[in-house]
């Protein structure tokens, strides 16, 4: 829902819980996907039409880029099963970006390779709003991280380049969250467009076997589409919420306490939930990690400064404003851990921490933690509350790092620290994506095995 609109939010009860799955799941996902894409490329080479290898291999690197970008209409359609299949809505999201960049790769061979010395009338035209639409959308996903993407060397040239006239208007422009979910949504229609084209002028589809396969995958990916877009909401597990208060809890950091008005949200420890939320500028909608514990009155998020709205919640929203939310999702939990964990948590990422600190009587930790929690601010926000917490609980030990005293969380440091060999620890995290980034490669050189790690993912985009 975009600002300055009075949409209508429906409701409907849940059909889902709130329980988590396997850990099987976390790789069933990607592993149906990889066997997509493999087994749709030996279909091709099963009944290869007698077209030269260079058409061919032209229109194969279509249609599996059609593949892959249904896959990802797929992967947003918020149906409770792709988020088990994945391991969260979270990991889903940033899959939904792989299989789509991957797909986009694709349409470069496809563009040089393939050929129709017959186009139809309206295929080239069609081809172009497809590319045109889809570079869009992934240029403007990437943008909001394009420093993390470029090698270190080049950061000075383009922290320069920030600042030419006209490159801040564009950010400012291109920046908001709810303008690049606004175009995103138009994603379905890109694709409908790619396949539209290589129905009316792939010359490899006078095989009946190639053409139906491929009006299967591409209308099984916009079938979904339209399930999103037009019927989702009406099956959404919604919860009607009234905000109680709106208190600064650090610098650029508020917290917003909802008081249900019907039916509570039902969730676990570690999930986020969908905000719909109206502030004095009209509607907003935003996912936020829950921070509060189950058993308590309220719903609690934990709100930073990070874009064009939640820069301003402070002044935004205010008690008796009413609120909805959507979910709960993702499976960030400490139960996939060992006997042995190790939580880090960078400013806001301590928001799932708070959850599970705050219902250690209800969900116990089975095992000993050791909780670093890094930030910047004096006095560093939730820190008197989180060691009253693990002072209840003798097995929850909390380090809490300030980074303008005692420097960046490292690595090494938090092997020094922890009483357990390297090998027997799980690691959960959640903060900025350079922290997680540094922990995760210095704590597996360090010997912590790959498939202990955990995170939650802050940026969908």
């Amino acid at each position: 829902m975009t600002p300055q609109t009075s949409e209508k939010i429906p409701h409907r009860r849940s059909a889902t819980s709130s329980g988590l799955v396997p850990p099987w799941y976390r790789q069933a996902g990607p592993l149906v996907v990889a066997a997509l894409v493999t087994g749709y490329a030996a279909v091709w080479f099963a009944v290869r039409p007698p077209d030269g290898l260079r058409t061919f291999l032209g229109q194969l690197a279509g249609a599996e880029a059609v593949l892959l970008l249904s896959t990802g209409l797929v992967l947003v359609s918020t149906l409770p099963w792709v988020e088990r299949w994945f391991d969260g809505i979270d990991r889903a999201a940033i899959w939904h970006r792989r299989v789509a960049i991957t797909g986009m790769l694709l349409l470069a061979p496809h563009a040089a390779l393939a050929g129709n010395p017959s186009p139809s009338t309206v295929g080239p035209g069609l081809a172009g709003v497809a590319t045109g639409g889809l570079v869009a959308l992934v240029v403007w996903s990437v943008l909001p991280r394009w420093r993390s993407v470029l090698p270190p060397a080049l950061h000075a040239v383009t922290d320069r380049a920030t600042r030419l006239p006209g490159v801040d208007l564009l950010q400012r422009i291109l920046g908001g969250y709810e303008r690049w979910r606004g175009f995103h949504r138009l994603t379905g229609l890109f694709v409908a467009a790619g396949f539209l084209h290589g129905l009316l002028d792939a010359t490899t589809f006078g095989s009946q076997t190639l053409r139906w396969s491929y009006v299967a995958v591409a209308g099984l990916g916009l079938a979904f589409y339209l399930y999103r877009e037009l019927l989702a909401r009406r099956f959404m597990a919604l919860h009607d919420y009234q905000v109680t208060a709106v208190t600064g809890v650090g610098a650029g950091l508020v917290e917003i306490a909802l008081r249900p008005l019907g039916r509570r949200l039902d969730f676990v420890p570690g999930q986020f939930a969908m905000v719909f939320l109206e502030a004095k500028d009209g509607w907003h909608r935003h996912p936020f990690t829950i921070a509060s514990a189950p058993g308590e009155g309220v719903v609690r998020f934990t709100v930073k400064a990070l874009g064009d709205w939640t820069g301003a919640v402070g002044d935004l929203v205010e008690p008796g404003m009413p609120a909805v939310i959507g979910g709960p999702h993702g499976r960030f939990t400490h139960r996939k851990g060992t006997a042995h964990q190790v939580w880090v948590a960078g400013g806001v990422g301590v928001t799932p921490f708070l959850s599970w600190l705050r219902s250690l009587d209800e969900h116990p930790v089975h095992g000993e933690v050791d909780f670093f929690y890094t930030s910047a601010e004096s006095p560093v926000p939730y820190a008197a509350e989180i060691e009253a917490l693990a002072a209840a609980h003798p097995g929850v030990r909390v380090h809490v790092v300030r980074s303008d005293v005692d420097g960046r969380l490292t690595a090494q440091t938090v092997l020094s620290r922890v009483g357990a060999q390297p090998r027997d620890l799980s690691v959960f995290l959640c903060g900025p994506e350079g922290l997680v980034e540094s922990m995760t490669d210095g704590l597996r050189a360090g010997g912590v095995p790959v498939g202990r790690f955990h995170r939650e993912y802050f940026d969908w985009r």
